[in-house]
């Protein structure tokens, strides 16, 4: 129904659309799926399956690559979990299983690699409760270590500088990890709490007790985050070395007009720094994060906190590990172009994404927008941005090392009709099997350019490919090669057929 209304919608607008772009070969195109907005709260098994299957066969037809499902929101689980109670987001009762029971994080692993998408597993990391939970399970660990935590409104946090909290989490991370083929595990902006007018944190005994040295009380709260994070990082990469460690930040670092002292925008708003006490430079310059998405949220022109700004600063700050942009759907279609006026903003944050040095993507806030086709957002990917497939950025840092190329490249007819075949090339460890295979098509005459998009017929976990025969009249050539967990490209091995 989706792609029907997309082709209806193109037929009648095609003539106002930008010009297709040529997109890059390798792009990280993500989307959050939440579950703290209650969108899935209540609904039966079969409910949520069905609008999930329908978020995700929209986000595919729109190219999405990474779909970030959150399933972890107040220290709750949305799989089977010995640590914390089944969240309420799910079943509408903190600590109730799901009857018909079922695994809503092992389910979205199956149907987004099903569709050739990366999965990742979004947690919150501190915070243990919500304004809107009025009753916490037996098995909650706020009841069981009540010392652990701290109220700040109306919000019950872990005490990040309590070495067993820090231990806490990474054993949630752990048990993911391990138990769930899961492509990335992600953390967003939730670290130290959003600041309230007139409200302390209350954690004077905390760094009394283990101030570890330090004398300033802001700069011991940044250590306690960074410990946190540099232990996720070993606690992943030591389960599984493929998977990815994400965060995504609040979208300003720090104000230039409150010092110097760090790096900082010409921007006047919160700050991860200052009040969230979250040091994002410091982690990507030491290589405890894999990616980094911070949520640039604002329209370009915002008085406070402008797009353009900020997107620059990021590329010249944060560029020693994949950057990826934060996009809000809304805020972006409801905008209209500095320049253009009769247009929305969308076109614009595209090219400064796709122009600007070390940005390797973005992910948008939120699915159910791009769902909707928010100001035919969904439209412009499927017609133009993300018309060509894409494959994920590199991490050189976690493997740089290619799969063997495939075996056995050739063309047979089937009963209905004409395919590629192959097999899978051998493996010695995890990290060089073949997860997914990628195949080109170059017209007779046509240079071999594996480098541009628009040479990819598909991407697929499967070795075989049906052939768009057409009487024999025309000469190919397909091009094969093979993709492991991180997406390293092996050589190709090609074959020409007449279809």
């Amino acid at each position: 129904m989706f792609l029907r209304k997309i082709l209806w919608f193109l037929m009648l607008c095609i003539p106002m659309m930008a010009q297709s772009q040529s997109a890059p070969k390798r792009e990280f195109r993500g989307a959050w799926i939440q579950i703290i907005n209650g969108q899935f709260q209540g609904m039966s098994r079969h409910q949520m399956q069905a609008n999930l299957t329908n978020q995700l066969n929209t986000l595919q037809a729109c190219g999405i690559n990474t779909i970030i499902f959150q399933v972890r929101g107040e220290a709750d689980a949305l799989y089977e979990s010995a640590y914390e109670p089944w969240s309420r987001f799910l079943t509408g009762v903190q600590g109730q299983s799901p009857s018909p029971y079922w695994d809503p994080l092992a389910w979205m692993v199956d149907e987004c690699h099903r569709r050739g998408m990366e999965l990742h597993a979004w947690i919150n990391p501190y915070r243990a409760k919500t304004k809107g939970t009025t009753a916490l399970a037996s098995t909650h660990p706020y009841v069981q270590w009540p010392e652990r935590f701290f109220s700040y409104g109306d919000l019950l946090i872990f005490d990040p500088g309590l070495p067993e909290n820090q231990d806490y989490i990474c054993a949630i991370v752990s048990d993911i990890v391990k138990r769930y083929d899961i492509d990335g595990l992600h953390i967003d902006d939730y670290f130290y709490p959003y600041p309230e007018a007139g409200r302390a944190i209350p954690d004077d005994a905390t760094f009394r007790k283990y101030s570890n040295g330090f004398k300033n009380k802001d700069d011991w709260r940044r250590y306690n985050v960074n410990c946190l994070i540099e232990k996720l990082s070993h606690t992943i990469h030591s389960a599984k070395p493929w998977v990815k460690f994400g965060v995504s930040p609040f979208g300003i670092y720090h104000n230039q007009k409150n010092g110097a002292h760090v790096q900082g925008s010409k921007t006047a708003g919160l700050q991860n720094y200052d009040d969230l006490y979250a040091d994002i430079l410091y982690w990507v310059n030491k290589g405890w994060i894999d990616y980094n998405v911070p949520q640039i949220y604002w329209e370009i022109g915002h008085p406070a906190a402008d797009y353009d700004e900020l997107i620059h600063w990021w590329s010249k700050y944060a560029a020693n590990r994949p950057l990826i942009i934060g996009q809000d759907v809304e805020r972006t279609v409801k905008a209209a172009d500095r320049n253009h006026p009769e247009q929305n903003q969308m076109a614009e944050k595209f090219r400064l994404q796709r122009t600007l040095k070390n940005i390797d993507g973005s992910c948008l806030w939120y699915s159910a927008a791009v769902v909707r086709n928010e100001g035919g957002y969904a439209s412009e990917l499927a017609y133009n941005y993300h018309k060509t497939p894409a494959l994920q950025p590199l991490m050189p840092f976690l493997d740089d090392k290619a799969p063997k190329k495939v075996k056995g490249l050739k063309a047979r007819w089937m009963p209905d009709g004409y395919y590629l075949f192959w097999r899978a090339p051998k493996a010695k460890s995890e990290m060089d099997v073949a997860k997914a295979y990628v195949v080109y098509r170059f017209a007779k005459g046509e240079d071999v350019d594996l480098e541009r998009a628009e040479n990819i017929v598909a991407i697929t976990s499967q070795t075989l490919l049906k052939l768009p025969y057409n009487h024999g009249a025309e000469r190919y050539e397909y091009v094969v090669t093979a993709l492991d967990r991180l997406h390293n490209e092996s050589k190709p091995v090609s074959k020409k057929v007449k279809l």
